[in-house]
């Protein structure tokens, strides 16, 4: 059975978004889809060793300084991060012009991936200038900066971004013969741009994708691909300078507001959204609406994150939200309204202990959904959520 089969057969039941993916996870797991290497290495039976190791970590007795519940399996977690320190060797790719490749955009929604590609190129542990002894490709391109110089405006067209990264990828290939040993399997790439999915799709999508616009239906692969948080930076030179002094360690049960929302109304979930929750004098506990008023360090939209206890991720024209990462930060509850949308580095995160996801049909039900949920903080490190009987 294909991935493709299960995705079909779970929508046709109906399943809860968070269900489905969980189900691919698994289906993942049990059904490798990348192929043999042409040729084998001696980083190749690195892997190996480091796969066995990772799949028979023990568990901890011993209290851990990680919060277990946070993670699928907290002992595996920190066996592979052991390893990676220890073993990990990457090879970054010299080709490639500026400003496309080997630059980076490190303000904004898409700044994640401007940060992975300046601190890994900059990095001296990971990074390896012998190919032969990497256990990784990378290919140092920024989705955003490739919209921003080949996009024509208003051609409605991304045929030539794709058709410019199958021409890197091929030049690739011509030149070194790392691409063909695997096609492509061992090699990866950062991009947060919405058009991410669509301009590494052909051959590119062999390799490990990590995307923030993490969607199922446009191609991501759970188990292979990998959903990288999307974060609002403001100021690149001190990336934390308007959230220092923000955290106020209050438990969300005691906050005023039941549920945060405000945004542009771009797509079609968020003014549906707003339609049915967007009246603040006739429900105040739901505090739903258009894009607040611009305020220096949007300190009042992180006044209402730190005032809610639940705070709406709801997609726009694309899955993804930098909501996803102010909520956390701010110790809001995230609540994923975005069907197709597969959370942060979420084949090693347990979503459903901190994150609550309702399906976009269930909007006209949300205050019902979210006021279900008794919220127990006895672990100060993690509170826990279920939906009453």
């Amino acid at each position: 059975m294909s991935l493709h089969d299960v995705d079909t057969r779970n929508k046709s039941q109906n399943l809860s978004s968070i269900a489905k993916m969980n189900a691919l996870l698994l289906l993942s797991h049990s059904s490798p889809s990348s192929k043999a290497p042409q040729w084998s290495s001696k980083a190749d039976q690195e892997l190996l060793y480091a796969k066995k190791e990772i799949e028979n970590a023990h568990m901890e007795k011993k209290k851990d300084e990680l919060p277990s519940p946070l993670y699928r399996n907290v002992s595996m977690f920190k066996r592979s991060y052991e390893l990676m320190e220890k073993m990990l060797r990457v090879y970054i790719y010299k080709e490639g012009e500026k400003p496309i490749f080997h630059e980076s955009i490190l303000e904004g929604i898409y700044a994640s991936e401007g940060w992975f590609l300046k601190l890994l190129e900059a990095n001296k542990h990971f990074v390896t200038d012998d190919p032969k002894s990497a256990h990784l490709f990378y290919l140092p391109f920024s989705s955003r900066l490739l919209q921003q110089t080949l996009y024509v405006p208003k051609s409605h067209s991304r045929e030539n971004l794709i058709e410019y990264m199958k021409n890197y990828v091929d030049g690739l290939a011509a030149i070194h013969p790392f691409w063909n040993r695997t096609d492509g399997a061992d090699h990866f790439l950062a991009a947060c741009h919405d058009w991410a999915p669509a301009e590494t799709r052909g051959k590119i999508a062999n390799c490990i994708r990590a995307l923030c616009n993490a969607d199922i239906s446009a191609g991501f692969q759970i188990g292979k691909d990998i959903s990288l948080p999307t974060t609002h930076i403001r100021n690149a030179k001190d990336p934390l300078k308007e959230t220092k002094g923000m955290i106020d360690g209050h438990n969300s049960s005691s906050r005023p507001i039941l549920a945060f929302f405000a945004g542009y109304m771009h797509g079609k979930l968020r003014p549906t959204l707003v339609k049915y929750w967007g009246n603040k004098e006739k429900d105040p506990e739901m505090r739903i609406s258009e894009r607040l008023p611009s305020t220096k360090g949007d300190k009042k939209y992180i006044e209402m994150l730190r005032s809610s206890r639940f705070c709406i991720c709801a997609k726009g024209f694309a899955v993804h939200s930098p909501r996803v990462v102010e909520s956390i930060l701010h110790e809001c509850i995230p609540v994923m309204i975005s069907d197709d949308y597969v959370p942060p580095f979420f084949e090693v995160l347990d979503w459903e202990t901190f994150a609550v996801f309702v399906m976009e049909k269930d909007v006209p039900d949300l205050k019902k959904i979210l006021v279900s949920i008794s919220v127990e903080s006895s672990n100060p490190k993690c509170e826990r959520w279920e939906m009453r009987k």
